[in-house]
C-alpha cells in the first residue's frame, strides 16, 4: 500500500465526509459563490470534510472548469477533499477523462478521488488513473454498478487504493462483505449507505461518504457521535431519526434523491430556491416536496 494512501486512510478514520450537491439552476447554471457558501455550511454544522463532483455533486455532467472552481473552493476550507472522477460514458471519454479529472483533482490540492464504477476492466481503470495522477483513491461499490466480489478483492490489493465506499442501498450482504473485505485489506471501509447507516456502523464501517450529508449534516453527523460513544439508547434515536430522514429523501425514483436533497437544502437556508435545481435527475411532483420538508422538520405533521 502506498504511504499516499496509508495517510488518506488514517486521516478519513472516523470522519463524516459531506457527499455534497452542486447547486444549480434549473438550466443547469453554477453559482461560485453560492458553491462556496453552501460548502462552508456543511463544514460549519460538523461534516469532517467534503466529497465534491460525486454522484450527489453530478460531478460526470460539469464541465472542467466549473469542476476546477467547485474543487478550489472546497479545498479552501482546509478539510480532506475527496473528488468524483470518471462516471461518463465510453463514447465520452472514459477512462482517459477520468484521468484528467484526477490530474486535475491532484494539482488543486484535493487528498483523493473517489473513482466512479465503470464498464470493463475497473482494475485497470484504477490503475490508468494512479499512473496518471499519483493521487489515492477510493473504490466505489454503487448501487448503479455493483462490484463483483473477485474485482473487488483485486481493487483493495491495488496500492493507490486507500479505501472502499459501498453505496448499495439495500443489499445488506454486499455491503457486510464490502466492509470485511476492506479491513481484511488494510483499507478504510466507508459507508455510503444512507438507508442502511446505522448497521453499516455496527457491521464495522470506520467512515462516512453520504449523501445525506448534502443538507441537515447534523442529523448524520450524531450518528457518528452516538457510535463512538457508549449511550446505546443515543444511538438508537439518532439512528431513528436519521432512518425518518432517509425515508423520505432516498426512495423510488431512487436518483431523485439529489434534487430531494436540493429541496431540503433550501428549506434550511442553505442554498436560494433558485439554485435548488437537478436537471439531470427524473421529474419529481411537487407533493414530494412538501413531504420532505415534514420529514427534515420544516412543517409540520
Amino acid at each position: 500500500m502506498d504511504i499516499s494512501a496509508q495517510v488518506l486512510r488514517d486521516r478519513l478514520r472516523g470522519t463524516l465526509l459531506a457527499a455534497a450537491a452542486t447547486p444549480m439552476t434549473e438550466s443547469g447554471e453554477v453559482d461560485l459563490g453560492v458553491v462556496s457558501r453552501y460548502l462552508a455550511g456543511l463544514v460549519e454544522d460538523g461534516a469532517d470534510g467534503l466529497a465534491v463532483l460525486a454522484h450527489t455533486g453530478r460531478g460526470p455532467y460539469l464541465a472542467p472548469d466549473v469542476r476546477a472552481a467547485v474543487i478550489e473552493r472546497a479545498v479552501a476550507l482546509g478539510v480532506p477533499v475527496i473528488v468524483g472522477v470518471g462516471g461518463s460514458s465510453a463514447h465520452s471519454g472514459g477512462v482517459a477523462q477520468a484521468e484528467e479529472q484526477a490530474r486535475v483533482a491532484a494539482r488543486l490540492g484535493a487528498d483523493g478521488v473517489l473513482v466512479f464504477p465503470a464498464e470493463g476492466d475497473r482494475l485497470g481503470g484504477h490503475e490508468a488513473i494512479w499512473r496518471a495522477a499519483g493521487i489515492p483513491m477510493i473504490a466505489f461499490d454503487l448501487y448503479t454498478r455493483p462490484c463483483p466480489p473477485e474485482t473487488m478483492r483485486d481493487l483493495l490489493r491495488h496500492p493507490g487504493v486507500a479505501g472502499i465506499k459501498t453505496a448499495l442501498l439495500s443489499d445488506a450482504m454486499g455491503c457486510q462483505r464490502a466492509i470485511t473485505l476492506a479491513r481484511e485489506a488494510g483499507r478504510l471501509a466507508i459507508t455510503g449507505e444512507d438507508r442502511m447507516f446505522g448497521p453499516s456502523l455496527l457491521w464495522g464501517a470506520e467512515a462516512a461518504l453520504v449523501g445525506l450529508a448534502a443538507a441537515s449534516v447534523p442529523v448524520t453527523a450524531a450518528v457518528m457521535a452516538a457510535y463512538r460513544g457508549s449511550d446505546l439508547r443515543a444511538f438508537d434515536a439518532a439512528s431513528g431519526r436519521l432512518d425518518r430522514l432517509a425515508t423520505a429523501t432516498f426512495t423510488e425514483p431512487m436518483e431523485g434523491y439529489v434534487q430531494r436533497m436540493l429541496w431540503l437544502a433550501a428549506a434550511e437556508g442553505r442554498i436560494p430556491e433558485s439554485h435548488a435545481h437537478d436537471p439531470y435527475g427524473p421529474p419529481l411532483p411537487e407533493q414530494e416536496r412538501a413531504a420532505v420538508a415534514r420529514a427534515g422538520g420544516y412543517l409540520a405533521k
